[in-house]
């Protein structure tokens, strides 16, 4: 069993599924509505956990959602480093292919602790950063970087703590939109770049090596939060030091079964799934 340090923001999602996403101005009603925990950091330890693994996860928990996202976390491990948080998010889910929409606050105006328990880092098998809550990730990063844990990066978008994040990461798994090409996240000290392209095979490049991995082609249900799952089945297979064309299609499983599944049981639909393998 694997022991994965999640790093960064936790939501709360009102997630709502819809025909079509409303017009400007158009109020449209929805065909059920799911209230849950999200976020990078979140999602990836819930699915951690929902792997058979250790998840432990440092984030910000501060206000009167947070008691409502900690009791939904079931299996996590959670230390709280508010004030802030968690943010809400809105969410809105298309019936008919899966596709989402969504409006946060993300991380805005959050003042996280950046004292960490070297503890935390150290019985660690792998650490995961999604770069929210930059003070505190780059801590992390650092003390990891000491105690010789790997570091994975879920690059969504840029944010200004990865001038100093990316020369302590070993893998960063990018977005199709992460706004630094290849060769740029390379030149900045990351030997390992992942890419995902949504439907399209996920691409990777180390030492000049690039390789590429199909995506499981399945019905979509609901997208929202399965790059987040992938990063989770990533830093898992990190921790096992499987080679990049195995973690890649392990990851890529995963979110499979994420996007098959509605907000409401995605977890227990991979639990079963991690049992039936």
């Amino acid at each position: 069993m694997a022991t994965v340090l999640c790093v960064g923001l936790t939501t709360v999602d009102v997630s709502q599924r819809v025909v079509e996403f409303p017009l400007p101005g158009q109020k449209v009603q929805s065909l059920g509505v799911h209230l849950a925990p999200g976020g990078p950091a979140a999602n990836a330890a819930r699915a951690v956990a929902a792997l058979g693994h250790r998840a432990v996860l440092c984030t910000a928990l501060g206000d009167q959602l947070g008691d409502f996202a900690r009791g939904m976390l079931r299996g996590v491990e959670v230390h709280d480093f508010g004030p802030g948080g968690p943010a809400l998010s809105m969410v809105a889910v298309r019936e008919r292919d899966g596709e989402r929409t969504v409006v946060s606050r993300n991380a805005a105006g959050f003042t996280p602790r950046a004292t960490v328990d070297p503890r935390l880092v150290a019985e660690s098998d792998v650490v995961l950063l999604d770069g929210h809550l930059g003070p505190l990730a780059l801590e992390v990063a650092r003390q990891a970087r000491r105690e010789g844990v790997s570091v994975v990066l879920d690059a969504g978008s840029w944010k200004p703590v990865l001038d100093d994040l990316l020369p302590l990461v070993d893998v960063a798994a990018c977005s199709a939109a992460f706004e630094l090409s290849e060769p740029e996240v390379h030149a900045r000290g990351v030997p390992l770049v992942i890419r995902t392209h949504g439907p399209e095979p996920v691409t990777w490049s180390r030492h000049g090596v690039v390789g590429s991995q199909a995506v499981p082609v399945v019905e979509v249900r609901d997208t929202n939060g399965a790059g987040d799952v992938w990063h989770g089945a990533l830093a898992v297979a990190v921790a096992g030091r499987l080679p990049v064309a195995e973690a890649v299609r392990r990851a890529n499983e995963v979110a499979a079964v994420r996007v098959r599944n509605a907000a409401w049981d995605w977890v227990e639909e991979l639990e079963r799934w991690r049992d039936s393998g």
